[in-house]
């Protein structure tokens, strides 16, 4: 069980690390970058679950949160190249 509790605190510092990129900025492209790299880091998170707990459900709501999580990145680069 110690090896998924050292995965959990290394994805909460990455998604530490994201928030505060989207904090900084300095661009929009870059906070949509570290929205999407946060979102990568959940579905690990949600791997990292379903590894734990042995669960398959974990590994089917990682697969929705991907597709929507997608979805978002390509209507923010829609908007982005609208933009210019």
């Amino acid at each position: 069980m110690s090896v998924f509790i050292i995965a959990a605190v290394l994805l909460f510092l990455i998604i530490l690390i994201s928030i505060a990129r989207l904090i900084l900025g300095p661009s929009i492209a870059d906070r949509v970058i570290s929205v999407d790299t946060a979102n990568t880091v959940a579905i690990s998170a949600l791997i990292v679950l379903a590894a734990a707990y042995k669960q398959a459900m974990f590994i089917d709501i990682a697969i929705v949160y991907a597709m929507l999580s997608f979805g978002g990145t390509i209507y923010f680069a829609r908007y982005l190249e609208a933009k210019k």
